[in-house]
């Protein structure tokens, strides 16, 4: 069995329709992942645990999705010097804008990657570029989706 590569993270069940879509990508690209929902806020100890248990399967990285106050980027941040890639969640009656700021505002020396509004898409296609740094068959596969979007642009 492969090795755990990215654990994709979301403080709420109800996010999960946005995050499905860097679960896809990590799909068709072939990647490694498993998906939690854990919250920075309301099962801090499980989250902070969730973290050390994909290290320890060989996580590379944390990808992250959360509404509102959204902190789970920021918490997962903490607790590990891998990439953390955080996607904030439209919701409440800002729709996504306090979760932007929440995800992306972090204090020096903690960084947190971070995509747009409900962009899990996103998300997973920056993980899988990192991974790529290390992996010439995920480069060529990137490669490939790229010239297949230019040709997609071209032909219209």
């Amino acid at each position: 069995m492969e090795a755990l590569k990215v654990l994709i993270l979301m403080g709420s069940k109800s996010d999960m329709p946005v995050m499905e879509k860097a679960a896809a990508v990590l799909d068709e690209f072939g990647v490694s992942y498993k998906t939690l929902v854990r919250s920075a806020h309301r099962t801090p100890e499980a989250t902070m645990q969730a973290v050390k248990d994909a290290e320890e399967a060989g996580c590379k990285v944390f990808i992250c999705g959360a509404g509102m106050a959204a902190h789970l980027a920021g918490v997962v941040c903490s607790k590990t010097v891998k990439p953390v890639i955080g996607v904030p969640i439209a919701s409440g009656p800002l729709q996504g804008e306090d979760a932007l700021h929440s995800t992306v505002m972090m204090p020096p020396g903690m960084p947190v990657a971070t995509v747009g509004i409900n962009a899990a898409k996103n998300a997973g296609l920056l993980a899988v570029q990192i991974l790529a740094q290390t992996d010439a068959e995920l480069t060529g596969k990137l490669l490939a989706d790229r010239r297949t979007q230019a040709e997609a642009i071209l032909a219209e």
